[in-house]
């Protein structure tokens, strides 16, 4: 008989393992930190069940019987030791850990060769038993272990990696859902959240509706989702929001690189009533084009200068952008961020001489407005009184819908008179509109809309006084009438809405997303000359369009003759005789046009308009007519000494006398509208790779600004993100 040998795996650090059952030592006697090496070994090497040519004879009574090795088929557990001619049970022994009544299968072996096959005596089905039997136990525990998929570490393993993937569509859908909210502006929160809401807020209802549209998202979200692990908590969102946040100003840092920047300020309270400070890198790109980019909102416990101040510091601190490389700053009209020596702007130029300030130029012509209305009485008087007649005669639908039946009327009314011309989009019937503080232009449209309802909202006040619902609406209707029919009211309502005219344009071309800087001039000139114009040679035409409105609504004239009578009239009240026509034409007429020009004046100082000036003559409108290489040099030279030595500004006008005959006439360089397309244009042709200095002097004045809009555009977002939860 050929005995086979089995050799013990190397990678088990274990003695030899006996193969045969009759020979073998139990596992119990192997050290305790061996035993699970030793019974993975006997597993992987499987139950000894060896094929020989002639099994032993054992004699029971007359007959002789001897061990077949079919048996091994039938019962594929058993074992036969070749030293002992017996039988053994193999799970029996990997997982025998206590005495049983079938200790003969696992210590002493069975020889009833004579009895298997028998039906009711065979001693390999008894010992297998019936359903729970402890030989089935056993079986189980073989059959698991010898199917690594079915190990606990690798059941665990499955499981977890399912549960991964799991959660990772689950936070997937918040991040997508995070972004599109992000992105559109819209609030994420709901003023009830409860699983029983009809509308849980726009983050979890965006959830449901990305659930709704893939089943395998509706299984991981949710009401399917833990309890504990659903990623839809205002926690969870805040932190989405953070880390995208977070990447995006890298990557806006990673766009500003080693270019000089600006940057753009403004604060207001949230809906939290907290201090927020929104900054806006302004830059030149890589490319050539201007960009600027929202790039933080800070919570700030107080507004004084040298505390936001250190708040920017902060910011441009942790993303390295040096305050050195600061070559612009703009800020709202806050009087802590415009003050000579104390503002915000001084604390900046005491860091950086050439982080130039220039005010927004298009909330200048807001705070001109502001001015203008407290300085001159009469005014600030006709926005009190225009304020109340809008708010009282636009109170309700009702009211609304009166007006806009008058006017159409009244429109039907012209047309039929041939006072009105007809055309597509031609008299559309508008409302009233209120003035905003901070909303720029709606103070002119404001005027200019009431002038275009005035009839019709005359018609409607009278209408209230006769018939109103109540005496105190009657006695209101009444006072907004008569305000409306006075010759004062009407006087200043027609001069506000010549003179806003005027500086409407510059304001509306102010607030463009993309206005060159050195287009700022041509603006502001136009509109001082307008005014100007309009003071020395406009009186006489003024008033006649005064008169013929007045007498169009049968409004009472003054004689412009006779002694103007302040407060009253009482002759105590009276400091000068002066006529009527003296007081509207210079105390109001005057006096309102004087306080514009002279705060366009005073806001626009020497140095930016020097350093416009200077801009002014590397744009390349009408073909580069403003070049001049002298004022080129002298803005490098005054304005841009930290960025060009002596030397180099040598070298730039060596550049320039090239440029100017090389660019200039160059077909790829005609017909340009400003001085970004004029960078772009450099970077498209490799031109900025041979002129570098002009390109760098061209990236320095785009990095100025002329409008903060953006901000405002801001913090308008933050009022659709941030609601108020009741």
């Amino acid at each position: 008989v050929e005995f086979e040998k089995v050799d013990t795996p190397s990678t088990i650090d274990t003695p030899y393992l006996e193969h045969d059952p009759g020979l073998r030592f139990s596992i119990s006697t192997f050290p305790i930190d061996k035993r699970e090496d030793v019974r993975m070994t006997y597993i992987n090497m499987g139950p000894f069940q060896p094929k020989l040519q002639k099994y032993p004879l054992t004699k029971y009574g007359t007959q002789n019987h001897r061990f077949q090795f079919s048996w091994f088929s039938k019962f594929p557990w058993l074992e036969y030791s070749i030293s002992k001619d017996k039988a053994f049970c193999f799970p029996w022994y990997i997982f025998h850990d206590k005495p049983s009544k079938n200790e003969a299968f696992v210590v002493d072996g069975v020889q009833n060769w004579k009895y298997v096959g028998c039906e009711k005596t065979c001693p390999f089905a008894q010992h297998e038993g019936g359903h729970g039997s402890s030989h089935n136990d056993a079986m189980l525990k073989w059959s698991n272990l010898k199917d690594p998929s079915k190990h606990i570490d690798k059941r665990l393993n499955a499981q977890s990696s399912q549960q991964i993937l799991e959660n990772r569509l689950q936070l997937k859908t918040s991040i997508v859902a995070t972004k599109w909210l992000a992105k559109q502006a819209c609030a994420f929160r709901g003023h009830d959240e409860s699983v029983n809401s009809l509308n849980r807020g726009n983050f979890i209802e965006l959830i449901k509706l990305l659930a709704t549209m893939n089943e395998e998202i509706n299984k991981v979200v949710l009401a399917n989702a833990p309890k504990n692990v659903q990623y839809i908590e205002p926690k969870i969102q805040k932190e989405l929001l953070n880390i995208i946040s977070n990447k995006v100003r890298h990557k806006i840092r990673e766009e500003v690189g080693d270019a000089k920047f600006c940057i753009i300020v403004d604060e207001a309270l949230d809906e939290s009533h907290k201090e927020q400070m929104a900054i806006i890198l302004r830059y030149v790109d890589c490319d050539g084009f201007i960009r600027e980019r929202f790039f933080e909102i800070v919570n700030v416990d107080e507004t004084k200068a040298l505390t936001l101040k250190n708040e920017i510091c902060n910011v441009l601190a942790q993303y390295i952008l040096l305050v050195k490389n600061l070559r612009g700053q703009g800020y709202d009209g806050a009087s802590n961020m415009v003050g000579e020596w104390n503002g915000l702007q001084s604390l900046f130029l005491n860091d950086c001489l050439y982080a130039y300030y220039v005010h927004c130029f298009a909330y200048r012509l807001q705070l001109v407005l502001v001015v203008v209305s407290k300085e001159v009485h009469e005014v600030w008087l006709f926005f009190s009184k225009l304020s109340s007649i809008l708010n009282f005669a636009s109170a309700s639908f009702k009211r609304y819908s009166e007006l806009k039946s008058a006017r159409e009327k009244e429109i039907i009314d012209l047309i039929a008179l041939e006072e009105l011309e007809t055309g597509t989009r031609a008299n559309q019937v508008r409302t009233l509109q209120r003035a905003g503080d901070t909303r720029w232009s709606s103070h002119f449209t404001s005027v200019s809309r009431f002038i275009e309802m005035f009839g019709a909202t005359l018609e409607v006040l009278g209408k209230m006084i006769n018939d109103g619902s109540s005496r105190d609406m009657r006695r209101e209707a009444k006072g907004a009438y008569k305000e409306m029919k006075s010759f004062e009211f009407v006087f200043i309502l027609f001069l506000l809405n010549k003179v806003l005219k005027i500086s409407n344009i510059l304001c509306r071309a102010l607030q463009a997303k993309s206005l060159d800087i050195l287009n700022t001039l041509n603006y502001v000139s136009s509109t001082k000359r307008l005014l100007q114009e309009f003071r020395g040679n406009g009186w006489d035409d003024f008033i006649r369009s005064v008169v013929s409105f007045c007498e169009k609504y049968d409004i009472t004239m003054l004689d412009m003759s006779d002694c103007y009578m302040e407060g009253t009239g009482r002759s105590c009240q009276q400091k000068d005789y002066v006529t009527v026509e003296h007081h509207y034409h210079f105390d109001v007429f005057n006096a309102v046009i004087d306080f514009q020009l002279m705060e366009l004046n005073s806001r626009f100082s020497e140095q930016t308009v020097e350093l416009l000036t200077l801009s002014s003559a590397l744009d390349p409108v009408d073909g580069f007519k403003s070049f001049d290489i002298d004022n080129i040099c002298s803005l490098a030279e005054k304005f841009y000494p930290h960025d060009f030595t002596p030397n180099e500004v040598l070298a730039l006008r060596r550049e320039l006398e090239h440029y100017q005959i090389d660019v200039l006439s160059h077909p790829q360089f005609q017909n340009m509208a400003s001085l970004s397309e004029l960078c772009r244009r450099f970077v498209e042709t490799m031109k900025s790779q041979h002129y570098l200095l002009i390109d760098r002097l061209i990236r320095l004045v785009l990095t100025l600004l002329v409008s903060t809009a953006i901000t405002e555009r801001a913090f308008s977002a933050i009022k659709l993100i941030k609601t108020s939860l009741h």
